[in-house]
């Protein structure tokens, strides 16, 4: 369930809010192009100290500090971020909003949006409004990265627009609505994701997008439909995901149909951008506006009870702080390789997703999804044919996994036969998971979501495993 908002009005034009913007939006964007690795992290110090001196003001972190014996002062960098407590899923949510922002801060300032709950129960913070444009300030930095015009590019951005949601507020709130004083912006259009499929795919090609951003499970049903002749007019130069893992047979499917390169970014509503994929297809953290720690996830679960084993700080922006935020429960693999592109900031190696979305063996051992959702493009790829539209890797007991399968009709009786292709995918799953669970692959007509009141795609991968054991935190 999504919050509303405290503040229904648009706080901008505000003449020093807009002189911020216009300074931000000259040196933030290229910063980590222009800058220096040993300069970016100078900045990152500088931003910690700042961000340190603010939190001693809300009451959640002022307590945190106090009772941990930590006061400002004690910390002179990102160096010294290890002395500062865990903030966890759970201290959000049992607090109360006035603990959520400095003490005597007017409500009315803020707009508080909510994580989508995907474990059931949703995160809720508070964002001020500069905090919301220096994430289009990361949009900006993003598109332009893949030779994007941010203020002459048509871009159709399709997402959850429900009350509360991070995307509304950017989009329909704050952000980009304080930039339409500036800028016209009629470039960039918002379409809701829950509006009737057919209604709003008149609307994106009406619209005639030449970058489409959305989820990777949208733009592949775009994509499907396209190649069912029933969204003609969709022909975008680039596509962007955004908002779950986007696999290798997903991301080839979109390209392929529409002759357009894809990029990812990776974000959350807590922070948002915290890395995107580069020219060259590396993941880049923005490490002027995140800081990632990665942990042991064992570790991680023991100390803080949320999963994944990375641990945030966000470096901007004031309302709700997020400093060593341990509720992003996402596994990351850190990389130690650099990039040719002149972004100087660390990378990421690949995003494998969260824990509810792992396969978990009989033994205990833990399967990501980056190691089966690539199986179905490896056993295409080898036959040559794009005979399967969709697929979705179902986890419904410890020792038995469903993967669905959407045959493309068009396809069906060209070679090789879905038999052939069936055992095969079959063989490669068994290889990857092991003989001690039954692997069955069924032909359906529709693949539906486990979150049935969810307007976004169905997930790839579904551990009904893991998502019990999460229904009970």
């Amino acid at each position: 369930m999504r919050l509303t908002y405290f503040n229904e009005m648009n706080p901008l034009p505000n003449p020093v809010i807009l002189g911020k913007m216009a300074k931000s939006y000259f040196y933030d964007v290229d910063r980590v192009k222009k800058k220096e690795e040993r300069e970016i992290k100078k900045y990152q110090d500088k931003s910690l100290r700042r961000l340190i001196k603010y939190a001693y003001t809300v009451p959640i972190y002022y307590e945190k500090f106090k009772k941990n014996g930590i006061r400002p002062n004690d910390i002179n960098g990102i160096k010294d971020i290890t002395k500062l407590p865990f903030i966890t899923k759970k201290d959000i949510r049992k607090s109360s909003y006035d603990k959520l922002l400095p003490k005597k801060a007017n409500v009315n300032e803020y707009n508080m949006v909510s994580t989508s709950g995907s474990s059931g129960k949703p995160v809720s913070l508070f964002y001020d409004p500069y905090s919301l444009f220096l994430t289009f300030i990361g949009f900006i930095r993003v598109i332009k990265e893949h030779n994007i015009s941010w203020n002459k590019t048509k871009i159709a951005v399709i997402a959850d627009l429900s009350t509360g949601s991070i995307e509304e507020a950017y989009y329909s709130k704050t952000a980009i609505p304080s930039l339409r004083f500036l800028f016209s912006l009629n470039n960039i259009k918002a379409f809701d994701i829950s509006e009737k499929l057919e209604v709003l795919i008149g609307k994106i090609e009406s619209f005639n997008p030449e970058l489409i951003v959305s989820y990777p499970g949208f733009l592949h049903i775009l994509a499907i439909l396209k190649r069912q002749g029933k969204c003609k007019g969709l022909e975008p130069q680039i596509v962007a995901t955004s908002g779950a893992v986007v696999d290798n047979y997903t991301r080839e499917y979109i390209e392929k149909t529409f002759n357009a390169k894809l990029f990812d970014v990776y974000g959350a509503t807590e922070c948002n951008p915290m890395a995107y994929e580069c020219i060259n297809g590396n993941y880049h953290i923005l490490g002027d506006f995140v800081h990632i720690e990665f942990i042991n996830p064992e570790e991680k679960e023991k100390l803080t009870g949320d999963g994944g084993n990375i641990i945030i700080t966000r470096l901007f922006g004031k309302g709700t702080p997020i400093i060593r935020y341990t509720g992003i429960c996402d596994f990351v693999v850190e990389s130690n390789r650099k990039c040719e592109c002149n972004i100087n900031t660390p990378l990421i190696e690949r995003i494998e997703g969260r824990k509810v979305d792992f396969i978990t063996l009989p033994n205990g051992n833990m399967i990501p999804p980056s190691a089966i959702t690539g199986i179905p493009y490896k056993v295409m790829k080898k036959f040559h044919t794009d005979k399967i539209q969709q697929f979705q890797i179902i986890q419904q007991k410890s020792r038995n996994i469903d993967i669905l399968m959407i045959v493309d009709e068009q396809l069906r009786n060209s070679d090789p036969p879905i038999e052939k292709i069936f055992g095969e995918m079959k063989e490669q799953f068994r290889k990857t998971i092991g003989k001690d669970v039954t692997i069955s692959i069924k032909e359906v007509e529709r693949i539906t979501s486990n979150r049935p009141h969810s307007a976004t795609p169905p997930p790839v991968v579904i551990s009904k495993v893991n998502n019990l054991e999460k229904s009970n935190i």
